[in-house]
């Protein structure tokens, strides 16, 4: 495995912390590399939003602020309402399978009660649903964050103690999607991520009360809600 593979998987895990400040010096000990070995990782994963470089302090690992979880879930909830109206338009069999398949593993994760399973089961359907839109342009931007996402995912699972909710929470744009519902399935899709981006939001806010309505875009959260279903009439 790579320095950058055991780098990432260490944060994906909770390993290293949110905010922890690595060093290249203790890394390299660690890991038994060389220092430019590890400062290669560290600046792949900077890449991918995983850690930050700052000037006369060094390397630390994001933490995700009241703005960063606004800004990952807004750009999640629209890049996946557009998923999951393609896939529902061009629905078919094979599709329906490997969807179904991933909700079956997500309701299997659930039931096993083990945070790492369900947080992993829980991004691959999402990263699913973005694969069968068979956009390529898409899935290349969903990648560019897809680690961010996974954290953010982390996250926002962490907020719920019964596996079952989270199923329950996927079921109506999943099963939206199976029936063809293209309108509804962007729908359903959006308001889960807005629902639970802004859950999130109100949980940092209790952990850092300094991060204040007035420093943070929560402003603006409050105006912004999934967009209503087009009228058939």
């Amino acid at each position: 495995m790579q320095a950058a593979d055991v780098l990432r998987e260490s944060i994906m895990s909770g390993k290293i912390l949110p905010g922890a400040r690595v060093t290249e010096v203790l890394l390299s000990e660690d890991m038994g590399l060389s220092r430019a070995t590890v400062r290669a990782a560290l600046h792949q994963l900077e890449k991918e939003g995983l850690t930050t470089l700052i000037p006369y302090t060094g390397w630390t690992v994001i933490s995700l602020t009241t703005k960063d979880v606004w800004e990952l879930y807004t750009l999640r909830s629209s890049v996946e309402r557009l998923a999951a109206q393609l896939v529902a338009t061009n629905i078919d069999a094979s599709k329906r399978t490997r969807l179904n398949r991933h909700f079956q593993t997500l309701v299997d994760a659930c039931q096993s009660e083990k945070p790492e399973k369900i947080a992993e089961a829980d991004f691959a359907l999402h990263k699913g649903i973005i694969t069968l839109a068979d956009h390529g342009r898409l899935l290349s931007q969903y990648e560019f964050i897809e680690r961010q996402i996974r954290l953010y995912i982390r996250s926002s699972d962490s907020l719920i103690e019964d596996g079952e909710t989270i199923v329950e929470q996927h079921r109506p744009f999943v099963e939206a999607i199976l029936a063809g519902d293209a309108e509804a399935a962007g729908s359903l899709s959006e308001a889960h991520n807005l629902s639970e981006g802004k859950k999130l939001i109100d949980h940092l806010q209790k952990l850092m009360p300094d991060d204040s309505p007035n420093s943070s875009p929560d402003g603006r959260l409050k105006h912004l809600k999934p967009r209503a279903k087009a009228s058939t009439k």
